[in-house]
């Protein structure tokens, strides 16, 4: 097993994207089990952005104890390089994929190394690179548990009642609002894959990226407004969310449902004259969902979009691209 030291990217104040600084730490050792990962490239999710900047965006009531200094980062893909004596099922030389302990915020893939929770972790598709299949783990598995298989029991902290994703077929109608984002790409192909006519909104930029994932009709937010020209959509995931997700509700047929990815502002009264289901989770780290994920990518049935990728030192130029918006895919770091 390597011994010695890594780089890794931490954050020892919180603050923009100027406080991610290149660091030189211990390398990590593998608990029981876990596998230590030779990191190849890790993708960058808004998580990561908003452990850089304190959680300013949770009410400070419900913020978790962040500890500095932190490494960022949750999605890795690389090579296993020493594996705990209790682990099955992976060996050294194996290449693997993974959402690395989320939710928790202690996923620390901005680094040459990560001990990884072998749970958490799958094969990497034969077909996908490192860079691809790093853009895969969070986006993959939120669209995959808000649309095909929540896969846990854990309660939500954004409602009450367990998540139940609607049964997807080629009578339903599926509207993908920010459909060509991390989470909004995979959720527009999981949805064809099951046969669902899928509505995309986005700006006009990404219609010709998202006609080719098999997007049926492409609504450019910049000119039209979705609820203004779509009527009897059977399910709304808003992957954007704020507080402009409400007037979607429009767009429902009687007894729909809307998913937000994150949190939105719907009106309760207007939900319930439309019968309409408000239900949303928070996406955990599934090594068997991971692996579904994978098969369909080594099938060519989903596809990564990768937006642009950035070496690991330049962590912080990725985080300001993040920021600028009309992210297409996913930004990746690689890791040499």
């Amino acid at each position: 097993m390597p011994t010695g030291t890594m780089k890794a990217i931490r954050v020892h104040e919180f603050g923009g994207p100027e406080v991610l600084r290149d660091d030189e730490v211990p390398i990590p050792e593998p608990g029981p089990g876990e596998v230590l990962v030779r990191v190849r490239a890790v993708g960058i999710n808004p998580p990561d952005w908003y452990v850089r900047e304190g959680m300013r965006n949770i009410p400070p009531d419900k913020r978790p104890t962040l500890t500095l200094p932190a490494i960022l980062g949750t999605d890795v893909s690389g090579v296993v390089e020493a594996v705990a004596p209790d682990v099955r099922g992976f060996a050294v030389g194996d290449e693997v994929f993974g959402l690395l302990r989320f939710p928790s915020l202690e996923g620390s893939a901005y680094a040459e190394y990560v001990a990884a929770p072998a749970a958490h972790l799958a094969r990497k598709p034969a077909h996908v690179d490192h860079v691809h299949a790093a853009g895969v783990p969070m986006a993959g598995l939120t669209a995959w548990q808000f649309l095909i298989e929540l896969g846990h029991d854990h309660p939500s902290p954004f409602q009450a009642a367990r998540h139940r994703p609607l049964p997807l077929n080629t009578g339903t109608t599926v509207l993908i609002n920010g459909a060509a984002g991390g989470v909004g790409h995979f959720a527009l192909q999981l949805a064809k894959w099951k046969g669902a006519r899928v509505v995309a909104v986005a700006s006009g930029g990404h219609e010709s990226f998202l006609r080719e994932l098999g997007a049926d009709e492409f609504i450019d937010y910049t000119k039209n407004r979705p609820e203004d020209v779509v009527r009897d959509v059977d399910l709304v995931l808003d992957a954007v969310g704020g507080r402009g997700g409400g007037r979607l509700l429009r767009t429902l047929k009687h007894g729909g449902a809307v998913y937000p990815v994150f949190p939105g502002d719907y009106d309760a009264e207007e939900a319930a004259k439309l019968d309409a289901t408000v239900s949303a989770t928070q996406v955990r780290s599934n090594g068997p969902q991971l692996a579904e994920l994978g098969r369909l990518l080594d099938a060519g049935t989903l596809r990564v979009g990768i937006d642009s990728t950035f070496p690991l030192a330049r962590a912080r130029s990725a985080h300001e691209r993040a920021a600028r918006g009309h992210i297409r895919g996913k930004i990746v770091l690689t890791v040499e």
